[in-house]
């Protein structure tokens, strides 16, 4: 029998962060009452990652283990992922697992209300409070490119934290082109295009590490991703109905349990 929901995460040399977020998974999968597999997609680490959780698969037994040979990025990392799941839903983390596990109760019960994706999205926050100075810069222009490049009518298109209805969705991930960081834009664009409910999940992020990608160091390759999505999946699709876009802005305030410590 197919599982429920597909857990898939992308992994590239995240053998330190896995342990704590594979945790994090057991604990809320173990008080739920549907059933669910985690496909941890190893995009080549160089650091053990896949042992790592070859050894989580021993009392963990819903884990999979996907290896690609070489470092093909986190997009083509996602499609792969995705095309090997088995469930009704998926929900697509980072490795570091950047919301509560309450959050994605929250984002699987935007997909039961009817959306077809529930995606997490980061509360504005000043320029003060944010991580750096040149993380908030680079953010804040990438928003507004998407914006004014794509007309996408989404607060946060890259917060690493999305569900959606599988079957809707399979078509279009096998038809994406980018295979990384920007697969999240394209992924969400092609679904808005084709008029799918798109929901919007207000949420706090819980900062388990600091932030490893350096968003300024992709920021020229990532506007060129934006201009190719606007001229390839950009066109207008007869077919597609009125686009859907919706803001949950009714955030659930719960205090991280031991399990979920910062890294």
């Amino acid at each position: 029998m197919n599982p429920y929901l597909s857990i898939v995460i992308p992994s590239y040399n995240e053998a330190a962060i896995l342990p704590i977020t594979l945790e994090c998974l057991r604990g809320f999968l173990d008080a739920q009452p549907f059933t669910a597999e985690v496909i941890v997609v190893d995009d080549g680490s160089t650091d053990g990652t896949a042992a790592v959780v070859g050894e989580w698969q021993r009392s963990f037994e819903c884990v999979r283990v996907l290896r690609n040979s070489e470092n093909i990025g986190k997009g083509a990392s996602i499609r792969r992922g995705i095309q090997a799941s088995r469930g009704e839903c998926v929900f697509v983390s980072d490795a570091d697992l950047p919301g509560r596990p309450e959050d994605i109760a929250r984002l699987i019960e935007a997909l039961r209300d009817g959306a077809v994706v529930a995606i997490a999205s980061r509360r504005p926050t000043p320029m003060s409070s944010a991580p750096s100075v040149s993380r908030f810069l680079a953010s804040t222009v990438y928003r507004g490119l998407v914006r004014v490049i794509l007309n996408l009518p989404l607060r946060d298109t890259q917060c690493g934290f999305k569900a959606f209805v599988r079957e809707p969705l399979l078509p279009i991930v096998q038809g994406l082109r980018l295979g990384g960081f920007s697969f999240d834009v394209e992924f969400l664009f092609a679904a808005w295009k084709r008029g799918l409910a798109i929901r919007e999940i207000d949420f706090e992020v819980i900062e388990r590490r600091p932030t490893r990608h350096l968003i300024l160091l992709q920021s020229p390759r990532m506007l060129v991703d934006l201009l190719r999505i606007r001229l390839t999946a950009g066109r207008p699709l007869r077919e597609a109905r009125k686009p859907t876009v919706e803001l949950d802005v009714a955030p659930v305030d719960v205090e991280p349990t031991p399990s979920e410590g910062r890294h």
